[in-house]
């Protein structure tokens, strides 16, 4: 018995498989947090928020395991969970996305994700994709090491210490945290600090002199887009969002909801302790007393709040500069609607209801998960629930899709399941890029002058969500689904008993327990 890293639980390389097995379990329980020095009920995974990292090396299966213990209503009690990143290649049934690919999980049940992510390697994350419960604090960080990483000679140090989380924090039900109301604080790796509230020991990360850190950056955020730094340092981007990019070095990153990024931090400055700082750019706060920040402290440095430096940040990453390190190159033909399927979404809020639309429509989750409505027999657009939000999508075919940002007053990230995508053109630039653009699977949309571009091939049949990542956006509408390849998805995404049995499960529940 082969026993590999996996942070608190085990791996283990069955007898007679030739791929090693990640096996995790997760319990999901409401509790009683003070991240920031404020009680409030929660959602924790095994007990913390964010929750057991997940990790395994390229090439191996992941078998995890969800306890649904979850008892508070307020929160809703039944759950699903989403490995965000993860291609699914004929698990499709496994990507955790409430009634788009499975039906919740009902309270006092469990389920097993068993999927095996082949060729991808990286910063990915799980979390919840039911109603707001990743926001209550039911996500955390999942790393896939590459033993054959090309960067591997550029850092010493890359494992569970080197992972920064960021995530906005409110003191009320994620159900009350209508539109307009806005975070009381940043938690970083778990801990913050807010106006008026206690000095909470803030998050450490801990360096060594002249060592060299891959740091690997989540932001697992519900809404705000963040500004990344750390004072007095600067460091080399290598990864955008699972995929790896040519080095790029900066002074800041910014961040939005669901997006990741490695870099390589070199640990050159004079011992002592330094602020990190994510500073809020899509809402009004500070980084007085310790607000928006963490503490990269140096060995030997004292324990103790870093000294408020002025340090200017005058080359932040730009997404346009970023660039595919592996295979560079949109797919299809060059040039704006030459892809084989062109798709313009056009978003915007609904004055009168409140709620979003994508091109007319707010996305409303169908009863009967869209996985199930294919596999039932439904494989056109008129047959597949709910209407007006699925698109079906030939196979083996290049996809462009454009996201003007016209009706939109802010930028929104926006995640699509089962794929990576070529960035073609970023918010910010009107240039289009089929050279070699970056690589990744969450992008921002930019302000209403933008019109950001995306290309991907649909080469992995099922349904895919594609979504804005705040979710309360997500909650309130703004998501389609692209169904692709619906003929044949049966065939390349079986489903096993135990996934048959959640819906009937789920359907038998009272609305409380929903």
């Amino acid at each position: 018995m082969k026993f590999v890293r996996s942070f608190g639980y085990f791996a283990l390389l069955l007898a007679g498989c030739t791929v090693a097995k990640t096996v995790v379990q997760l319990d999901l329980e409401n509790a009683v947090v003070s991240p920031d020095g404020f009680s409030r009920s929660a959602i924790v995974v095994n007990g913390i928020s964010p929750g057991t990292v997940l990790t395994g090396t390229k090439g191996e299966s992941f078998q995890v395991k969800v306890n649904n213990l979850l008892t508070d209503e307020s929160m809703n009690r039944s759950t699903s969970v989403h490995w965000h990143g993860i291609f699914q290649p004929h698990t499709n049934a496994m990507d955790g996305t409430a009634f788009v690919t499975q039906c919740p999980i009902a309270p006092g049940n469990s389920f097993t994700y068993s999927f095996t992510p082949p060729n991808q390697a990286g910063t990915f994350w799980y979390h919840s994709h039911f109603r707001l419960q990743y926001c209550e604090g039911l996500r955390g960080a999942m790393v896939i090491y590459d033993p054959d990483d090309p960067y591997l000679s550029l850092y010493d140090v890359d494992d569970e210490s080197t992972i920064i989380t960021l995530a906005d924090w409110y003191h009320v039900n994620a159900f009350e945290a209508t539109r307009g109301f806005l975070p009381e604080s940043l938690l970083i790796n778990g801990v913050g600090r807010y106006v008026g509230g206690p000095a909470t020991p803030l998050s450490v990360i801990n360096v060594d002199q002249g060592k060299r850190y891959r740091i690997r950056l989540i932001s697992m955020a519900c809404r705000p887009d963040y500004l990344f730094s750390i004072d007095n340092h600067t460091f080399t981007v290598i990864e955008a969002d699972g995929e790896p990019t040519a080095p790029l070095v900066v002074d800041s990153i910014p961040i939005a909801a669901a997006q990741r990024y490695s870099f390589i931090l070199e640990a050159n400055q004079t011992v002592d302790n330094y602020f990190i700082r994510g500073f809020p750019t899509s809402y009004p706060s500070s980084l007085d007393g310790g607000q928006n920040s963490a503490i990269l402290r140096y060995s030997g440095a004292p324990i103790e709040d870093p000294p408020t430096r002025t340090w200017s940040l005058v080359n932040p990453l730009i997404e346009s500069n970023l660039h595919a390190l592996n295979t560079p190159g949109a797919p299809g033909v060059p040039g704006v609607g030459n892809a084989d399927v062109n798709i313009n979404l056009i978003s915007q809020r609904n004055d009168t209801t409140i709620l979003f639309e994508i091109n007319g429509v707010s996305y409303v989750s169908p009863e009967t998960p869209v996985l199930l409505q294919i596999l039932s027999g439904a494989v056109s657009a008129a047959e597949l629930q709910p209407s007006g939000s699925v698109y079906t999508l030939p196979p083996n075919q290049v996809v462009e899709v454009s996201f003007p940002g016209t009706f939109l007053a802010t930028s929104h990230p926006f995640h699509l399941h089962g794929h990576a995508f070529d960035v073609v053109r970023s918010a910010g630039t009107a240039e289009y890029n089929y050279v070699n653009p970056v690589r990744r699977d969450t992008v921002s949309s930019g302000d209403p002058t933008d019109n950001v571009t995306i290309r991907f091939t649909t080469d992995n049949p099922g349904p895919w969500l594609l979504h804005c990542h705040n979710d309360w956006h997500l909650d309130q509408g703004m998501a389609v689904v692209f169904a692709e390849d619906a003929p044949d998805t049966a065939k390349a995404d079986p489903v096993n008993g135990q996934w048959k049995k959640l819906c009937p499960i789920y359907d038998s529940l009272s609305a409380d327990e929903q």
